[in-house]
C-alpha cells in the first residue's frame, strides 16, 4: 500500500499503525517532533516540541499519530528533567536519549554534534547514530539494513572501547551490534 492509498484510508476511518517509512503523515511527525528536539534541549524547555506537536493535532490525526505524538511528549520531558541534572556532554545526551527510547533523537542530537566533530569524536558519533539507526529500522521490521548498520557501527564503537566505558558497559552495546534485536538494550543502567 502506498502512502496515497494510506491517506485515503484514513479519510474514511480506517487506522493504520504508526510507521514513518510507509505513511507519510507519520514520517513528518516524527521528523518534525525530532527537529524540536534540539531547541528544546537549548533552552531547556519543552515548548518547541509541543508547538509540533500543536501543529499536527490540529490536523486531527489518527490514533496512532496522537499517541505517537503524545508519547514522545512525554519522553521528551523525561529527558529534559533528567538533562537539566547531567553534564552538557552530547554523548551523554545521546545515551539518555538512547535509554528511553529515543533512538532518532539519538540520530538527530548526535548528528548535529557530529558535523561540528573531528577525528575519533566525529567516528564515534557517527557509529553511535548507525548503531540509533539499527533500532530505528529493526522496530519496524527492516531487519536486513539494520544488520548493515550495525556491522559498519560495531569495529568503530569496539575501538572506543575505552571513550564509552566512560558512559556505559560497552558489552551491552557490543552484544546489540551483534545481535541488533528489538528492543533496544538500556546502556546506562
Amino acid at each position: 500500500m502506498n502512502t496515497d492509498d494510506l491517506d485515503n484510508t484514513r479519510q474514511n476511518g480506517e487506522t493504520h499503525p504508526f510507521d514513518p517509512f510507509v505513511d507519510r503523515l507519520s514520517r513528518d511527525i516524527r521528523n518534525h517532533l525530532s527537529e524540536a528536539i534540539i531547541p528544546c534541549l537549548r533552552t531547556m524547555n519543552l515548548a518547541p516540541a509541543r508547538e509540533v506537536a500543536n501543529r499536527f493535532l490540529q490536523q486531527d490525526p489518527g490514533p496512532e499519530q496522537r499517541e505517537y505524538i503524545e508519547k514522545r511528549l512525554s519522553r521528551f520531558q523525561q529527558f529534559l528533567d533528567q538533562a537539566a541534572k547531567g553534564p552538557q556532554d552530547v554523548l551523554w545526551q545521546g545515551f539518555l536519549l538512547w535509554d528511553l527510547g529515543l533512538h532518532f533523537e539519538v540520530h538527530e542530537v548526535l548528528e548535529h554534534a557530529w558535523h561540528h566533530s573531528r577525528g575519533d569524536e566525529k567516528s564515534l558519533l557517527q557509529a553511535m547514530i548507525r548503531a540509533a539507526g539499527v533500532y530505528i529500522k529493526s522496530d519496524y521490521g527492516y531487519n536486513e539494513p539494520a544488520a548493515k548498520l550495525a556491522a559498519k557501527a560495531l569495529p568503530v564503537l569496539e575501538a572506543q572501547r575505552e571513550k564509552l566505558s566512560m558512559y556505559i558497559d560497552p558489552e551491552r552495546l557490543y552484544a546489540a551490534m551483534r545481535t541488533h534485536t528489538s528492543p533496544a538494550p538500556l546502556l546506562m543502567q
